[in-house]
């Protein structure tokens, strides 16, 4: 199966829908420029716009202002089956009268290629994802982790320039989902097929992308690579959204050539240059896995355990370093390091040369 991976670019894409008299903006003034090859995911929470924006894509929603092209076409009104798209759908949306081996077939029906071939790319297709000797099953006889190998096929055997994905593993278990995650990005690195996949699945999200787009309220807060938007997010939502974070408050003293101090709860802080001046509010941004535990007494901070929380691999304690501040710090193997109680007397400390701000 040859790539026939296409550009998707979205221009001030808009969506409004009116709803007891009033308008309501499901996606707000979206650009965004899609390679060929890659796979992006839309991410944010319930209600952020972010299938809304998957079903303009693939046309099941006509946008109110705004643009979609996929490669040098403009399919902005283009209807679905013209448009060289395929889906994949939370639900599945197979038919239960059908066999495996039909359902994946369906949409060849339809494309004007002869028999022989088109039982060619059904092989084919089936043994990529893993459903040989599936054929002649209906879709109630298989597990879910099957049916959404029979929706991938379907979507795949027709070849599309573009793979759309609406949050489909979150009807799976915990275990089979990632195991199912893994295989479509296998299949689509494979293919080289540009893919855009909608969740709400932050470790999805992170597993599976080239790029992830965060969404909120209809708006785009944040494209970038995985790494990126985990570790330099660019504002308070998208850092509280993706993963587990802390906040610590701290304030400008002075800011030289080289250097910045802080007033982190009540300690100085020397730290490379930010781009802030004397008196300014910031926050301190720090993911949990980067706080260290050590001797009381040792550390940047001093706190007390207030709670532990043991997850088998890691141990995630909450530790209170002042009347409101409270820091969530992850323990890698507590097996080894013997497990931390309540009330227990610690240093808490950072790297500081990779500190990340936002204004307060």
């Amino acid at each position: 199966m040859a790539s026939r991976a296409a550009r998707v670019v979205l221009e001030h894409l808009t969506k409004i829908f009116s709803s007891a008299g009033k308008d309501v903006v499901a996606a707000d003034d979206v650009s965004l420029c899609i390679e060929p090859g890659e796979l992006v995911t839309l991410l944010g929470p319930s209600g952020c716009g972010k299938t809304t924006t998957l079903r303009m894509i693939a046309g099941f929603e006509m946008p109110s202002r705004g643009k979609v092209w996929i490669g040098d076409r403009d399919v902005t009104n283009v209807p679905p089956n013209a448009r060289d798209t395929a889906m994949v759908f939370q639900s599945y949306a197979l038919f239960p009268h059908l066999t495996v081996r039909e359902n994946v077939a369906y949409g060849l029906r339809f494309r004007h290629i002869d028999r022989a071939e088109a039982a060619r790319k059904v092989d084919r297709i089936m043994s990529l994802v893993g459903l040989k000797g599936l054929e002649s099953r209906s879709p109630g006889q298989l597990s879910g982790g099957q049916q959404q190998r029979v929706a991938l096929a379907r979507a795949l055997v027709v070849e599309p320039q573009v793979l759309l994905f609406d949050e489909p593993l979150s009807n799976l278990d915990a275990k089979l989902r990632e195991q199912m995650r893994e295989e479509i990005r296998r299949i689509q690195k494979g293919l080289s097929i540009t893919a855009i996949y909608v969740t709400h699945d932050q470790t999805e999200a992170m597993s599976i992308s080239d790029r992830v787009v965060v969404m909120h309220e209809g708006r785009i807060e944040q494209v970038g690579s995985p790494e990126d938007v985990y570790a330099r997010p660019v504002n308070r939502f998208v850092a509280d959204f993706v993963g587990k974070v802390n906040f610590v408050p701290a304030e400008v003293l002075e800011t030289g050539e080289a250097t910045s101090v802080l007033n982190l709860l009540g300690k100085s802080l020397s730290v490379p240059r930010l781009p802030f001046r004397a008196g300014q509010k910031l926050d301190v941004v720090v993911r949990p896995e980067e706080l260290q535990l050590e001797a009381a007494c040792h550390g940047l901070l001093q706190g007390t355990v207030t709670s532990c929380t043991y997850l088998g691999a890691v141990l995630e304690c909450e530790v209170r370093v002042a009347d409101d501040v409270r820091l969530l710090a992850t323990v890698h193997n507590p097996r080894q390091r013997g497990t931390l109680r309540p009330g227990a007397a610690v240093g808490v400390t950072f790297d500081v040369e990779r500190l990340h701000v936002l204004p307060a």
